[in-house]
């Protein structure tokens, strides 16, 4: 039987119109959500998600300030604008839009985002309390995954994950949530020997690679949980994920579809962590915001 295909629109939706109550409470409280997205050059992928972002918060309530820099924007100028951000009271949260262009370091850029208003998840001080179980802002595509797995019932206690992806936004920290939850967690990447059989032990596999269909639907465990996160346009125009769909499907008990698997819910999750960082923040100013 075909697995249950994991509906990452409609668990988005159901995500924002909580958001979108929740910013209505918030402003009859004299408290307005406000996030930054600072965009450097004209790589149409980042336009395409910048456009998207903007679009959730004005669909949702949130204030939105939008910054455009060009291309040859230096690397102090960029730093500069990010201190501003900082600084200003009705920017709760701040995200710098990637890749930037290659003359740009984006390592220092993340580290100048103030850690309280890192609503992407990328600062050290988020990934170093993520590590230790502290309260933190956790990267927005993991943190999907996560509600994803919860919705669909998916329960990781006992489970043997195994992560397909090492990277310090996707790989690393949905194997430490995954790992939080009670899993058992194998990462995987380009030099793991034997993958194919590290996928078919495993009881969810969530793959984060870049790279079309690099995981074949044999390699899947009869019932597994599959979690595609990437998503990658063919010569011919089509998307397509890091999973070969249609055989995997045949396998798997639920399977996230590309597009509308993880995708939506990575911008759902941007705005959750804006509104928890307005909530912190007026807590620290006012003494208790509830």
């Amino acid at each position: 039987m075909a697995a249950t295909i994991i509906d990452g629109k409609a668990i988005s939706a159901k995500r924002r119109a909580r958001i979108a109550e929740r910013v209505t409470e918030l402003k009859a409280r004299g408290i307005s959500p406000g996030l930054a997205v600072v965009i450097v050059g004209e790589d149409p992928a980042s336009q395409v998600y910048v456009r998207n972002k903007v679009k959730a918060c004005e669909e949702t309530g949130v204030f939105s300030a939008k910054i455009v820099l060009p291309a040859e924007t230096t690397q102090e100028a960029l730093l500069a604008v990010v201190e501003e951000l900082n600084g200003r009271e009705d920017i709760n949260g701040i995200l710098v839009q990637f890749p930037l262009p290659a003359h740009l370091d984006e390592d220092a850029v993340i580290e100048a985002i103030r850690a309280d208003k890192d609503v992407d998840g990328f600062h050290p001080e988020s990934i170093g309390r993520l590590v230790v179980g502290k309260e933190t802002f956790v990267s927005c595509t993991p943190a999907g995954v996560m509600v994803l797995l919860e919705e669909s019932g998916v329960d990781l206690n006992g489970k043997d994950v195994v992560v397909i992806g090492r990277s310090n936004n996707v790989g690393k920290p949905v194997g430490l949530l995954a790992l939080a939850q009670n899993a058992t967690v194998t990462f995987c990447h380009s030099r793991t020997t034997d993958l194919p059989d590290h996928v078919r032990a495993a009881d969810v596999v969530i793959v984060a690679v870049g790279r079309p269909e690099m995981v074949k639907g044999d390699w899947i465990k009869e019932g597994a949980v599959v979690i595609d996160v990437g998503i990658n346009r063919l010569e011919d125009g089509r998307l397509v994920g890091d999973v070969e769909f249609e055989t995997a499907r045949q396998r798997a008990s639920a399977i996230t579809p590309v597009p509308g698997g993880v995708g939506p819910m990575t911008i759902a999750m941007l705005l959750e962590n804006t509104l928890t960082a307005t909530v912190r923040q007026n807590e620290r100013k006012q003494g208790g915001l509830r």
